[in-house]
């Protein structure tokens, strides 16, 4: 659109959750007005362009990395693909989970999805994938998670555990006081705390030491569900990602069988975990884990995972749209705020597959795909 357009963007426009019910609450029309969200007309006569269809507030994915490939911090072409594959999937605005390079020059340009920021993964040396974290032993923790949290956008990245080669298996990475110690430096800064955990051991240590979130938490037991839902701490549980375990564990068993047999029972047990997380009140967010070894623009795949799992359709919508922009302090469609929205020519919420089917993506108030 050129300046001074309004966009019209009617039909069924999808803001957030019901009072009660459960198809959502909804708008005819909402209009951009210089970018941002009106949910009234313009008072003065304006060239109007009308998009039609089921509009929603543009995705969130939740846990992603741009800027990181296989082997560590790629370059700012490869990010730029990175972040132009989540745009084109819908997904506006970003949580990246650890990265080792500097993508802040993406804040600069319009055309790109908004990234939130939770620096580079805080590991022990020779605990996690090489070139990927900044290694430091437990003693120097709290002074690399101030360093990290001071750089980011309000977010801490720890890796809670990984193999432990003696062991032979998944094991936690830091000592319970260390780690509460470290996340309370966090708190003091104004960032919220998450970490990588896969297993059962790290879970409780991590968030009786005041957590805030954990990532994949295939590790949830019977046990550890109630403290998370005590606590409010919320999981994102990648499945898409979650979904790779089988290949990792053959390709890992002749050296660590305990471990690959280990990652083999998370995975089976990988959708009862996240229904039992969600009933129990848990929050669940939508996140891929692009970056690394996944694609990124994956946000449609995970919210049909949420769903296998059991979440309603409704609640799976919010774990990608209205309810994970309220959880990382983003707007939705609401008066005034940034137009960041994708249209689908089918209602969502009686197929959720559509998300894989956007006809326009609305960001910062200009159609871009």
């Amino acid at each position: 659109m050129t300046q001074g357009q309004v966009l019209r963007v009617a039909g069924r426009v999808l803001t957030g959750p019901a009072a009660a019910g459960d198809e959502g609450e909804t708008l005819d029309a909402i209009w951009v007005i210089d970018g941002r969200v009106s949910l009234t007309p313009p008072a003065s006569t304006r060239e109007v362009t009308t998009v039609r269809g089921y509009a929603l507030p543009g995705l969130v994915d939740a846990h992603c990395h741009v800027g990181l490939g296989p082997e560590g911090a790629v370059d700012d072409a490869t990010s730029e693909e990175q972040a132009l594959a989540e745009r084109e999937s819908g997904a506006l605005l970003l949580r990246d989970a650890g990265s080792a390079a500097d993508t802040r020059w993406i804040d600069r340009r319009d055309d790109l999805p908004r990234v939130i920021r939770a620096g580079r993964h805080i590991a022990r040396p020779r605990r996690y994938i090489r070139d990927y974290a900044h290694e430091v032993e437990p003693s120097q923790l709290v002074d690399q998670v101030r360093r990290e949290a001071r750089a980011g956008d309000g977010w801490v990245k720890l890796v809670g555990d990984w193999i432990d080669r003696e062991r032979g298996d998944l094991a936690p990475l830091w000592p319970a006081d260390v780690a509460r110690e470290a996340i309370a430096a966090a708190h003091a800064e104004g960032a919220r705390v998450t970490a990588h955990c896969f297993a059962e051991d790290s879970l409780r240590d991590l968030v009786e030491a005041g957590i805030d979130c954990v990532e994949h938490a295939t590790g949830l037991t019977d046990e550890t569900i109630p403290l998370f839902a005590e606590r409010g701490v919320a999981i994102v549980p990648t499945l898409v990602n979650i979904a790779t375990f089988p290949r990792l564990a053959l390709s890992g068993e002749q050296r660590y069988p305990r471990w690959a047999a280990h990652m083999r029972r998370l995975h089976a047990r990988r959708h009862a975990t996240v229904r039992a997380a969600w009933e129990a009140g848990i929050p669940v967010y939508a996140g891929t884990d692009a970056g690394g070894s996944l694609p990124h623009g994956l946000i449609a795949a995970e919210v049909a995972e949420l769903a296998a799992a059991g979440l309603p359709p409704l609640a799976a919508l919010s774990a990608a749209t209205w309810g994970a922009r309220a959880w990382l302090g983003r707007p939705g469609l609401t008066e005034g705020a940034p137009a960041d929205l994708v249209v689908y020519a089918e209602d969502p919420r009686r197929d959720l597959t559509e998300l894989a089917r956007p006809t326009r993506v609305v960001l910062r108030g200009h159609v871009v795909s």
